[in-house]
């Protein structure tokens, strides 16, 4: 069904399972481009914004708009965010640029070159694996061991130490189901946040040629990082690197297999896997919003904003908007241009969307070059989540080339 805006409530993951999520959308953004989502029990009210020049706005304005009081609704709502001001995702300014330039510095493009032929690599062994063992579920036999061992290589997690990570990482971004409990997911955070405490002290003590390495020992402003900024970042690595490459690649999977014409042009060759890897990102959009608390008066899209107010982009929106996307709600893996906002926008443009985009290639290039046909052999179960859209199993047979 498609839910009337004025009982809205994008708090609640469930709406993002009883809703029509593109008729949603569509309605939003002709109606009511930026929307106040009324206050429900004892979460505050939200501002949403739904197309695509509003998001890039917003995004790009870090004047009026601050981001260290959380970037999710999760924290947004609760009015703040532990890691406020020491996690680059949740911190503004020039200490936001400070640490973002020693990350980039382990993110050199001849280093990343060398890290997507291994990703390459494992996709191919993980396809050729399941395809000689025929059904396979795409999700936890291939899709979740792509992303983590490619982060896990950048940060030198022990290889026995990633089938944990992962876990943790699903509880504390989504749960399974409704079942699932808010501290599931608090544990879960905790987990990896000691986890990353014991290794950093490691690195510290052992230094290597790995991300976590130039975080626990580099320098900003002279002085080195504390332990919590150690610790908050290379959690925030493992979240964004594993997740949203994950959910698009799954994501990916079923596309391909309810659009055979766009396989088909795939597997000829018609289309680049260039393009056919922003058209997937656009189409999964897996995260699907980012927030940022207004800090002063301002206008957004005709509506005015007020100091302190919670506003969320939907990139989930805005890469279906009309205005800048040809028949958006078509699949089209030649798309061009695709100014899709999968990454978000603007100062905190994800750091990973290089890795990111070499995930979801590999993934199209070995399905294009190793199989012939995708059957979807059950239901995907989607993941019960307000800010993650994707899918947690997804049983398909892959017959081989």
């Amino acid at each position: 069904m498609i839910a009337d805006p004025a009982t809205l409530d994008l708090a609640d993951p469930q709406t993002f399972l009883d809703v029509d999520l593109p008729g949603l959308w569509r309605r939003l953004r002709a109606e009511s481009p930026v929307h106040w989502n009324e206050p429900r029990g004892d979460n505050p009210g939200f501002w949403v914004v739904t197309r695509h020049a509003d998001c890039v706005a917003a995004y790009k304005d870090n004047k009026n708009f601050t981001s260290e009081r959380g970037n999710v609704l999760t924290t947004l709502l609760q009015g703040h965010d532990s890691a406020s001001g020491k996690m680059l995702a949740v911190s503004d300014g020039e200490h936001h640029r400070a640490v973002r330039n020693l990350m980039l510095k382990s993110f050199s493009p001849r280093f990343l070159e060398s890290v997507a032929e291994q990703v390459r690599a494992r996709t191919r062994a993980l396809l050729a694996e399941v395809i000689e063992r025929g059904s396979c579920d795409f999700a936890t036999d291939v899709a979740d061991h792509i992303p983590i061992n490619t982060i896990g290589d950048l940060m030198d997690v022990p290889a026995a130490d990633r089938p944990k990570l992962v876990d943790w990482n699903n509880r504390t971004l989504s749960r399974i189901s409704s079942e699932d409990s808010q501290m599931d997911e608090w544990l879960a955070r905790n987990e990896i946040l000691l986890y990353f405490t014991e290794l950093a002290d490691q690195r510290r003590r052992n230094p290597g040629d790995d991300v976590l390495s130039a975080l626990a020992n580099g320098l900003v402003d002279g002085r080195p990082l504390p332990e919590d900024e150690v610790v908050f970042n290379s959690y925030s690595l493992i979240l964004g690197a594993d997740e949203s490459s994950r959910m698009s690649s799954i994501g990916a999977i079923l596309a391909l297999a309810e659009h055979t014409g766009q396989w088909r042009a795939l597997k000829d060759g018609d289309v680049s896997i260039a393009s056919a890897t922003e058209e997937v990102l656009r189409w999964t959009t897996p995260a699907m919003h980012f927030g940022r608390r207004a800090v002063a008066d301002v206008e957004l899209g005709g509506r005015r904003i007020r100091d302190g107010d919670v506003v969320t982009m939907w990139n989930s929106s805005a890469n279906f908007d009309e205005d800048v996307f040809d028949d958006p709600e078509r699949f089209v893996l030649g798309r061009t241009p695709n100014r899709h906002i999968a990454f978000g926008f603007g100062p905190h443009f994800c750091l990973g969307a290089y890795l990111g985009r070499a995930h979801v290639s590999s993934v199209l290039e070995g399905l294009r070059d190793l199989v012939s046909e995708i059957h979807v052999e059950g239901p995907p179960t989607r993941l019960y989540s307000n800010f993650v859209y994707g899918y947690s199993s997804l049983p398909v047979r892959l017959s081989p080339a």
